[in-house]
């Protein structure tokens, strides 16, 4: 189903054959925002979502995803994944597009040198959801921690436990600056003041992991940890490694058909 935005309204469109089914699915899914019928696909297809590849009660349906349109009807910005059990969470689109908008806080972690943040995009998800995970980091002033790809010191590093549930995209770190060293006459990549680390996480979508959620879902714990080193003007103290750690719902899919009577024809 693609989503639209434009100066905060949203609508989507969706190709079922009658105002009764898009009623019936708006209303079991509580959805607030108007819902454009697209019986015949005509405005899928304009927009080059159609998904010629659908067959079964998937035919004529687009691929799942989002345009970003701005206050002149310019689309900015799109979201879309290869394969149609796969899709961005509303709030993972708006971590992607406003940071400060899209993450919420579940924890904070005593950490040395440093406060330390927990947030994420989503408490729940069904498989296939993307998700993002979210480390924010605050140095007093006058630290700084090392950037990735730093030669001769412990650069900051988010990692988390592989399992099988979960699949984990590279972490996202912000761009860096270039700190010069008088005493020893060096130039290296830090962070300092505050920044975000962000890591995209796909729920799996395997036919095998739905049947194990059953009616009621599961939680799952994703951990892993922070390592860095954290200096100041006259000190590098010793590496820290902090463990972290989020929780997300994975509700099963919502698979209720449309009563029989409006269903397709």
């Amino acid at each position: 189903m693609p989503r639209f935005e434009k100066q905060g309204l949203k609508f989507a469109a969706v190709s079922y054959d009658s105002e009764e089914i898009l009623k019936f699915f708006s209303d079991r899914h509580k959805i607030g925002y108007p819902m454009l019928a697209d019986p015949e696909s005509k405005i899928i297809r304009a927009y080059g979502v159609f998904n010629a590849e659908a067959t079964g009660m998937q035919k004529g349906f687009a691929r799942p995803g989002y345009f970003f349109i701005d206050s002149n009807g310019i689309i900015t910005e799109k979201f879309f994944e290869a394969k149609y059990r796969e899709r961005l969470t509303g709030n993972s689109l708006l971590a992607k597009l406003f940071p400060e908008l899209g993450e919420e806080v579940v924890d904070t972690v005593e950490a040395p040198h440093l406060q330390l943040a927990l947030e994420q995009s989503d408490r729940t998800g069904v498989p296939g959801t993307h998700l993002t995970l979210v480390a924010d980091v605050r140095l007093p002033p006058d630290v700084h921690v090392y950037a990735p790809g730093t030669q001769g010191y412990k650069p900051i590093q988010l990692e988390l436990d592989a399992m099988p549930q979960m699949e984990f995209k590279p972490a996202v770190y912000p761009p860096s600056k270039i700190l010069y060293l008088p005493a020893i006459k060096e130039k290296v990549p830090v962070f300092e003041g505050t920044f975000r680390i962000s890591q995209d996480v796909k729920v799996s979508s395997a036919a095998a992991f739905w049947g194990s959620l059953g009616e009621e879902g599961k939680t799952f714990t994703i951990a892993g940890k922070l390592e860095y080193q954290a200096c100041d003007k006259t000190i590098c103290y010793l590496p820290a490694s902090v463990p972290v750690k989020w929780q997300i719902q994975v509700l099963p899919l919502d698979r209720t058909r449309a009563p029989v009577k409006i269903r397709h024809k």
